[in-house]
């Protein structure tokens, strides 16, 4: 925490340990509603462990997949203010400041109130048109999106 160069390490590897439960309990319970007649056919056909999991597990969690990246994308911007601004101390300030830290730091102890809405507007705005586009590439390429 007192190298400013390894907190974005620190922090990525943070948030992959704080999803990765999560994440595949949602993979492992769509992974169960997986039909084991297709399994038993591609097992009597004579694929091998990566041909199923390339031809039947792939495609059959391609939805849950896209979900869970539109999902990760809603939230792209927002880099989770607690997280960062618990993390952060005067040692590795100059790598940790984002977005929502920010905001935080002129809307409330420099009172610009009207300068951090329209900060945190315009960030609000972006991400809401990278939300857009990845739903539309989505329902483009593979048919499913969120609505």
């Amino acid at each position: 925490m007192g190298s400013a160069s390894l907190f974005s390490s620190v922090y990525v590897w943070s948030d992959v340990w704080q999803h990765a439960g999560w994440d595949s309990i949602i993979y492992i319970a769509a992974l169960s509603a997986v039909n084991p007649s297709l399994y038993e056919a591609a097992t009597m056909d004579g694929a091998s462990r990566w041909q199923k999991i390339r031809f039947i597990d792939i495609p059959m969690l391609m939805p849950t997949m896209i979900t869970l990246l539109i999902l990760r994308i809603g939230g792209l911007l927002g880099v989770g203010f607690e997280k960062v601004y618990l993390m952060q101390n005067n040692l590795n300030l100059s790598h940790s400041e984002v977005i929502s830290t920010y905001v935080y730091k002129i809307g409330m102890l420099s009172s610009q109130y009207s300068f951090s809405s329209a900060i945190n507007l315009f960030n609000t705005i972006i991400n809401f048109i990278l939300l857009i586009m990845v739903n539309q590439i989505s329902k483009k390429y593979s048919e499913n999106s969120l609505w």
